[in-house]
Order: structure tokens, then C-alpha cells, then sequence
């Protein structure tokens, strides 16, 4: 049987750990560990630690490393580059979903039809943690501040770089140009990308891409784009 996993901040190589409130309760009330019990660990930066519980108390119980391994770098360097919504909800949906898929870095866009700019980082890296856990995983997606759209587009230098948009003319199916190691693809709010936005990214490089031939909301392409360019 898997031994229950859970996520520790701030490792540094040390061998006495002590769990923070949250899972030092589920440790304890929820699952009824007790002093010998092992579980696993990860700092989100591809550490696995195979731990002992030492010392259980619901507040902050301690855990000693037995034993840890670097888990290998995913084999694709995926950053989903994605507009703010107003349905706070669905943007967490796409979060936990991304995370879940693999992607490796998840930058909210701040665009001209943005309608949403309110963000809570901690609650937003919280889900991708959980995510993260959920799907047995030692890498943590780097989830930014909300970042206005032509900072990300000045920023971005290497990989394949894409842009999926509502305007008409040739667009290439990003299932086609997928297999590639490294990529970054702009998702634009629910009013789309402004002509004047599109402009920019074509004049710096990006490739237009449609997802298929339906319109999507912006958090549904943003799994779409997530699922194809880290799965084909």
C-alpha cells in the first residue's frame, strides 16, 4: 500500500522535520498515525523523502528522513501563459487540472478584456500543492503574480512559442506542432485577445494555433493546450 504523501516548504537536507498544523492534523486526526508510521514527503522542487514519525501531535508533529531521491525533471518544459477569468472558480479548476497534467509553469495574464485582476496567491498555490499530491508528483508547478500581457510577451526568448486566438486566418492545429520539448502558449480572456494583442505576438515571434474547430471558454483551452503539449 502507498505510503500517505504530503508536502513540506523549505527543505534543506535536514533530518528532523517538523509538519506544519494542517498536515500534522490530518496525520493525526484523520489518519491516525502514530510514533513509526512512515509517509512520504515533497518539497514541490523534485525531492521524495521517505520519512518516520517521531513525535505525533496535531499542532506540529516531527518526522525524521529515512531516506530520499531526486525524482527526474518532467521531459517537457510546459508554461501555460493564461488570462485571468471572472468565475474565480473555474480559474482553480484549471489550476488543479494544469497541475495535475504537468505543466511546469503557470503565468495568470493580465490582458485588455480581462475582466478579473483580484487574485490570492496563496490560496491558488495551495490548490496546485494539492494538486500536486493528488497526482503523486515532486514537482510544483512556479505559479506567478498576475502579469500584464506584453511583459510576458517581451520576456519570453526560447522554446516554441504560441498563441491560440478567436480571429480568422491560418492558424496551424497545435496537435500537429506539439512534440516539442519546451513551449509557452498565450490563452486569452473570454472576450479574446484585442487585434492590436495579436499583432504583438505574431511581430515577437508567436505562432497562431487553433485547439480544435469548437470555441472554448478560457479555462477548458487552457487544459486543452496543457493536455496537448505535455502529452504528445
Amino acid at each position: 500500500m502507498a505510503l500517505p504523501f504530503f508536502y513540506t516548504g523549505n527543505y534543506n537536507s535536514e533530518k528532523q522535520i517538523q509538519l506544519d498544523e494542517d498536515t500534522s492534523r490530518h496525520v493525526v486526526q484523520v489518519l491516525r498515525m502514530k510514533t513509526g508510521d512512515k509517509l512520504n514527503l515533497t518539497d514541490g522542487k523534485g525531492n521524495l523523502l521517505t520519512c518516520g514519525i517521531t513525535a505525533v501531535n496535531k499542532k506540529h508533529s516531527e518526522v525524521e528522513v529515512l531516506s530520499s531521491v531526486i525524482s527526474p525533471l518532467p521531459s517537457k518544459k510546459i508554461t501555460i501563459a493564461v488570462s485571468l477569468v471572472k468565475n474565480t472558480s473555474r480559474f482553480e479548476w484549471f489550476l488543479e487540472k494544469a497541475t495535475e497534467i504537468g505543466v511546469a509553469e503557470i503565468i495568470p495574464l493580465l490582458c485588455e478584456r480581462t475582466e478579473k485582476e483580484r487574485f490570492r496567491h496563496d490560496r491558488m498555490n495551495a490548490i496546485c500543492i494539492s494538486a500536486m499530491l493528488q497526482s503523486q508528483q515532486c514537482w510544483l508547478p512556479v505559479l506567478h503574480q498576475p502579469v500584464p500581457f506584453e511583459s510576458v510577451i517581451r520576456a519570453t526568448e526560447s522554446g516554441a512559442k504560441f498563441i491560440a486566438h478567436c480571429d480568422e486566418g491560418n492558424k496551424l492545429l497545435l496537435k500537429d506542432v506539439a512534440a516539442v520539448p519546451s513551449a509557452i502558449i498565450l490563452i486569452g480572456p473570454e472576450g479574446d485577445f484585442t487585434k492590436e494583442e495579436i499583432d504583438l505576438a505574431l511581430s515577437t515571434g508567436f505562432r497562431p494555433v487553433s485547439l480544435g474547430e469548437t470555441r472554448l471558454r478560457t479555462e477548458t483551452a487552457g487544459v486543452v493546450a496543457a493536455t496537448l503539449l505535455c502529452l504528445v
